[in-house]
Parts: structure tokens; sequence; C-alpha cells
């Protein structure tokens, strides 16, 4: 086993691709895992890239992606009706791989009974990681700024049963910072066994947000609340399945409840810096929203 080799699942992706970059250049040497190999960073430090079947279920590719390495940071899988069994397969192949470490990119809330219902995949996943005996640590991530973009429709509405909730939404980049303060600081062990909550610096509506991109777009973009049942029928066109639809809505229903509220020092006590605001975002990152320009 080589101490230092970090495994990185979903390099290619938003959090995976920003998370090697920064490992790359505090001087890590890492393994990157993605689908596809012509979509891995290239980057110094870095084994060959091992593309994976679709999902964690290719138990053969995943033991030999995590073989030799002591720490694993486990990305969650694309949102499926067996997600949570996708995420026991990672976490199986990582103990028969003899990996002693994983960093989860969990979500914030992760409960049986969590109104989102994506949030308690992750909690059974977590439970499984517990029951593994491998270290960890969870990232339990609130919803990202872009996700808030994706929500405006066609017509520049934001629909959903949110009411006059609030979310403290946070940035890839902020996320990406903190998992890697946590992956290279084994000091102590000091991560070892911590649900860590990566939030935003404060709380939004669903309403100020549709200012905010109002202001950034030059275009009239607004809140407008639905009820449960508005919000099912107004997606029962997507031709998504049932458990699809069901996570799209209950996102609404848990920045309603509060579940997604809490703010958290996470960002400014591990990665040293403040959380992006909404506002501070959506400056940083024009692209993101450049579609919905006026």
């Amino acid at each position: 086993m080589d101490d230092g080799l970090i495994v990185v699942t979903g390099a290619s992706g938003r959090i995976g691709r920003r998370l090697a970059v920064r490992l790359a250049a505090e001087g890590a040497q890492q393994r990157l895992v993605v689908r596809s190999p012509d979509r891995a960073p290239q980057l110094p430090g870095t084994e060959t890239e091992i593309a994976l079947s679709p999902g964690y279920l290719d138990v053969g590719s995943m033991r030999a992606a995590f073989a030799g390495a002591r720490t694993v940071f486990l990305v969650s899988g694309r949102e499926s009706a067996d997600r949570v069994t996708e995420h026991r397969a990672a976490v199986d192949a990582a103990v028969d791989a003899g990996v002693e470490r994983v960093v989860y990119l969990s979500f914030m809330g992760a409960a049986p009974d969590a109104t989102f219902t994506f949030a308690r995949d992750h909690w059974a996943t977590e439970e499984h990681i517990r029951a593994s005996g491998l270290r960890y640590t969870f990232l339990r991530d609130c919803l990202y700024h872009d996700a808030i973009v994706r929500f405006v429709g066609e017509d520049g509405v934001i629909r959903g049963p949110a009411g006059q909730g609030r979310v403290a939404a946070v940035a890839h980049d902020d996320v990406a910072d903190v998992a890697t303060a946590v992956l290279l600081d084994e000091r102590d062990h000091a991560h070892d066994g911590q649900a860590y909550d990566v939030t935003g610096p404060t709380a939004y509506p669903l309403a100020e947000a549709a200012q905010s991109l109002s202001s950034a777009t030059g275009r009239a973009i607004r809140y407008e609340p639905e009820t449960v049942e508005q919000a099912y029928a107004s997606r029962a066109g997507y031709g998504a399945e049932p458990w699809e639809v069901e996570g799209w809505v209950t996102s609404y229903e848990a920045i309603a409840t509060g579940e997604l509220e809490p703010t958290s020092p996470t960002v400014r006590r591990l990665a040293g810096r403040p959380a992006q605001s909404f506002s501070e975002w959506l400056t940083l990152n024009p692209a993101a929203w450049e579609h919905l320009r006026a």
C-alpha cells in the first residue's frame, strides 16, 4: 500500500475535477477514477485513469481502482433508483482492496426521515460506511448555487413548493477546498468520524435568488410558490421516473421545512476563507447563468 495515494472518484465531475486540480497543486499522489478516460483532467502526480462502466456496480473495476490506496474520496453516484446499492458496492470494494479511509460526499440533513428523498440515500450510504470498519469523514453539502440557477424555467420563473423557506446553498469551489483540506490533513486522525455540513455563508429565500439573477442577467426572473400537488402536476409531463420526480419536488419541500437553512462555519474553518455568497458566486461564474440572459 502507498500511504500517500489518494483515489478520487468522479474526477471528471464538478467536484472531482476541482478536487483533483487542488490535490495536484499540493503535490499529492492521486489516482483519478472516471467513466471515460478522455474526460479525465491531465495533471501531474496522477496515475493512469481507470474507466468504469456506468455506476459503481462493476466490482472488479472498483477493486482495481482502489488497489494500493490508503484513502478514497467517494463522490455520490448519479441519482438513480438503485444508487444506494451502487454506493454499498463501492464501499465493499474499498474494504476488499485494503483501503483504510473514505471521505464521502454526502448531503446536508442526511437522515432516514429526511424530507428530501435523496438525502435518505446518503444516510443509508453513511450507515454502510460506518458499519464497514473504514475510517471515515462525511462532507454533507447543501444544495449548490448552480442548482438554484437550474431551478429557473424557460419562462424565467422558479416554481416549487419551497414556501418562504431559505437555503444555505454552497459553491462547488468551496466544497473542493474543504475536501482538499480534509484529505491532506491526517494529523492525529482529526477528521475521523466527523460529519461536516458544508454550506454558504448565509441562507437565502428563492425570491431573493430570483432578484439576484434578474440583476445579473438583465431579465425579469421571479419565484412562484407552488403547492406540493401543483409541483407534481407541473412535472408530470417530463417523462421522468416517479423516484426522480419525487426527488425534484422534495428538494423544494426541504427548503420549506427549514432543513436546508442552517449555516455552517466549515468552509471558513477548514478552507481558511469565507464561503461564497450567491451574489459572489454569480460574479465569479457567469458561464453558469449566461443562458438566462435577456
